[in-house]
Formats: C-alpha cells, sequence, structure tokens
C-alpha cells in the first residue's frame, strides 16, 4: 500500500473539472492505497471523499505565492507521502520528493491576457517559465493532455517525450445531468461556445464572424456561456461591454449555468463554435459531441488530434473563414447531422474511467521505480 497525495487547489478553477472526474474514478477504482487530497481553505465542503481510503487536507497557500514555495514544501514533506501528483505544474520548486505532474497547456508561456495587469502578468509569465522548466527536470513523470503538448513541452523544457505521457480526457456530463431549459434561448436559433474568454480563446472573432452571419441569417443569436462575476468572469464582463459599445445585436452571456442547462445547450444548438488558438484539449468541444451538437472548430493546437473527423475546421485567424464554416453548417442540414453522428461515435472514444486508470498506472510506475532506487 502507498500513500499518494493529489494537490486538488484547482479544484474550483477551470479545470476543475478534470480533478473532480479524476477523483470520482480514483475512489471507484482503488481501495488499496491510502490517498490524501489537498484542497484550498476557500474550498471547504466543496468536496466529500466517498470512499475510507480517501482523506481531506486544507491548505491556506495561493498559486504562485512565496507562501506556496515555502509553507506547502514543509507541509507536503510533513505528509511523508510515497508520491504526490501535483494536477497543474505549480508547485513548491522545494518539494523534491516523488512527483507526478499534469501539464494541461503551456497558454501561461505562449499568450498574454489583456484583462490582467500587464506588469504583474509578465512577472508570473517569468516565474511560469522558470517553474515550467524546473518541474520538468524533477517529476517522475508528466502526464499532459494531448500528444500536441506533449511535444510542445518537450522541446521547451528541453526533455525527452518518453519522460512524458499523454493521457486524454473523457467526457460524461449528458450521463451526469438531466436537460434543463435555459429561458433566455427558448425558442431561439443560436450558436453557442462554453468557457474562459482570454485573449487567446479567440471570442472576439467570433462575435464579428456572428455579426456577419446575421446578414444571411438574421434570426440566428450567439450564446456565450460562462460566469460573469469573479477574477475569472474579467474577460467576459469586458467582451459583454465591447459588444454594448459596437452595436452588436444577438449576443447572450448567459452567465452560469448549471450541468442539466449546459446540456440542454448543447442539444439545442445549431452549432457549437469553438475558435480558440491554443488549447490542451478542447473538452467542451467534446462535451458538445457527446450531447449532439455539431461541432464546428478552430484547426489550432491539439484540436484536430482530439475532434479527428467529427469537426468542421476553419482558420481561427480569419473571420471570413470561420463565417463561412459556420454557415455552412447552418444551411446544410446533411452536413449537420453527419457532423452529429461523427461527434457522438468520437466522444465515445473517451472517457474518465479510463482517464483515471492510465493516471492511476502512472502513479504504480512512479512508485515502483522509487523502490527500486
Amino acid at each position: 500500500m502507498s500513500k499518494i497525495a493529489i494537490d486538488a487547489r484547482i479544484l474550483n478553477s477551470t479545470t476543475g473539472r478534470y480533478v473532480e472526474r479524476l477523483l470520482e474514478w480514483l475512489q471507484k477504482m482503488d481501495d488499496k492505497n491510502q490517498y490524501v487530497v489537498i484542497l484550498s481553505d476557500k474550498d471547504r465542503g466543496a468536496w466529500t471523499p466517498k470512499n475510507p481510503n480517501f482523506s481531506i487536507r486544507y491548505v491556506p497557500y495561493k498559486n504562485y505565492s512565496l507562501g506556496e514555495q515555502l509553507g506547502f514544501a514543509r507541509f507536503l514533506y510533513g505528509l511523508k507521502a510515497d508520491l504526490v501528483h501535483f494536477c497543474m505544474p505549480q508547485q513548491p520548486l522545494l518539494y523534491f520528493g516523488k512527483k507526478v505532474t499534469t501539464v494541461h497547456d503551456l497558454t501561461l508561456l505562449k499568450f498574454y491576457n489583456s484583462d490582467k495587469n500587464w506588469l504583474v502578468y509578465h512577472v508570473k509569465q517569468l516565474v511560469g517559465k522558470l517553474v515550467f522548466f524546473t518541474v520538468a527536470r524533477t517529476s517522475a513523470k508528466i502526464i499532459t493532455d494531448a500528444n500536441y503538448t506533449k511535444r510542445q513541452y518537450a522541446k521547451f523544457a528541453r526533455v525527452s517525450p518518453a519522460k512524458i505521457e499523454t493521457i486524454y480526457l473523457g467526457s460524461e456530463l449528458k450521463s451526469a445531468a438531466t436537460p434543463l431549459a435555459v429561458p433566455s434561448l427558448q425558442n431561439k436559433d443560436f450558436i453557442m461556445y462554453v468557457g474562459q474568454q482570454s485573449d487567446y480563446k479567440n471570442i472576439r472573432r467570433l462575435i464579428r464572424a456572428h455579426q456577419q452571419l446575421l446578414t444571411a441569417y438574421p434570426r440566428l443569436h450567439l450564446a456565450l456561456v460562462g460566469k460573469l462575476s469573479g477574477l475569472n468572469g474579467a474577460a467576459l464582463r469586458r467582451n459583454k461591454k465591447w459588444c454594448e459599445k459596437q452595436g452588436y445585436k444577438n449576443v447572450i452571456f448567459t452567465d452560469f449555468v448549471s450541468d442539466g442547462q449546459l446540456v440542454w445547450l448543447y442539444q439545442n444548438a445549431r452549432a457549437y463554435a469553438f475558435p480558440s488558438l491554443m488549447e490542451g484539449f478542447g473538452l467542451p468541444g467534446l462535451e458538445a459531441m457527446e450531447c449532439g451538437a455539431p461541432v464546428v472548430s478552430s484547426n489550432a493546437s491539439c484540436l484536430p488530434e482530439v475532434y479527428g473527423p467529427a469537426a468542421l475546421y476553419f482558420n481561427p485567424l480569419s473571420v471570413n473563414d470561420m463565417a463561412k464554416a459556420i454557415a455552412r453548417v447552418l444551411q446544410d442540414e446533411k452536413l449537420r447531422q453527419k457532423l452529429i453522428g461523427l461527434g457522438k461515435r468520437q466522444a465515445k472514444k473517451y472517457s474518465w474511467q479510463k482517464t483515471a486508470r492510465q493516471t492511476l498506472a502512472v502513479y504504480m510506475r512512479a512508485v515502483q521505480d522509487s523502490t527500486k532506487q
């Protein structure tokens, strides 16, 4: 039996579904090892273990803080775990115990988000580069969500690709939630996007493409789904004000929606549009496929790898190309139904159960390697 600590401080962030699903399935498949799930103080009560070999410890340390580097390192040494899984790259560089790190993407290193303070963000990028570079050398194994990120990270950190394991994410949203209508979009034709709206998400080009489509489809709405409040909602609030200033029509910012409402949106959308310039996996597009929405996607980064033949692709830097691709799905019902069928089959290739099983195998190899040393 091994003692495995999982740094789950990102549980309530945009990457939280990865952590929550991983924990859910690990509890179902492993009742032998002892797990300590580390959560942030602010997330008290957000997650409850279902398996007696899982326990919780709360910590006050913020990402990329001095407390994380010093206090969190002391805390981890005190745990005396056989292995620590950091679910994101941010971690104390002074912790030299056996560890596995998940690197979802390199967007922090590649892009600037204009909703952030310029100086603070660039300092964070410099710190991030040091952390990402160091983590590659101090982790027993690196996990990435796609081969695209694996190649990018190996090149950046100058480590062997053999040290990096690609473990795809899963999708089981439809089976976990009952559809619930969103009143503001009932009886409306709409295309949609779900998630953050940082600059690299390329949302303003999508909005411009939608405005072009109104010439041929004047009743078409664009639903932009995401929480408007809090720090993560800053970019959404900025884009909402920008739309109002431009006088753009039929753009609806839904604010937070439940999983049931999200399923309903996917099921009723004319298309799911994903204009991102870089992704680690592209989970919303896969969830859209699972729920029966045809996906029109950027051809950038890992998206063609994950979606395969089940999406219609466009150049994300071209508003015209984006609008043309969406229009093809709107006007060609045969193509739309083909994409829906292909999408459902593509989504079935991925599962959180498989994600957890492969992650557990990485844990066991890392622990066994340490016992041989």
